[in-house]
């Protein structure tokens, strides 16, 4: 099995790597490419996060449709209902299997979500 990592951090991670025909999407925070953190509420920043998700898995050839399993942190549990409204517009047809916890996150942000794809090679 190839491993490729695609894109490059500021941290030492990958956005998106591959082994076989699975991808794997670090974490992403609702941050903007010049690095600053989305300004609104959970709202807002769930819609970066997964327009995040979105620019890595296009890295890798892939998009949201191929997304199986993801993995979501909320700072607070309080905004689960308003994070899953935005979540469902983004996965209205056989979303993927998913996990969501509520912990503290390493910088002052509302969510943090990973993903993993399968995209068949070839």
């Amino acid at each position: 099995m190839t491993k490729i990592a695609y894109g490059t951090s500021h941290v030492p991670l990958s956005p998106a790597v591959r082994a076989g025909d699975y991808v794997y999407i670090s974490g992403q925070v609702p941050t903007l490419s010049d690095g600053s953190v989305v300004p609104g509420g959970i709202e807002a920043q769930t819609r970066q996060v997964l327009e995040n998700i979105k620019a890595a898995l296009a890295l890798a050839g892939c998009g949201l449709e191929h997304v199986v399993k993801t993995f979501v942190i909320l700072e607070d549990a309080r905004d689960f209902g308003a994070f899953n409204k935005v979540y469902a517009t983004y996965f209205q047809k056989d979303p993927p299997a998913r996990t969501t916890l509520e912990a503290r996150l390493m910088i002052d942000i509302k969510i943090e979500i990973e993903a993993v794809a399968y995209a068949p090679l070839g």
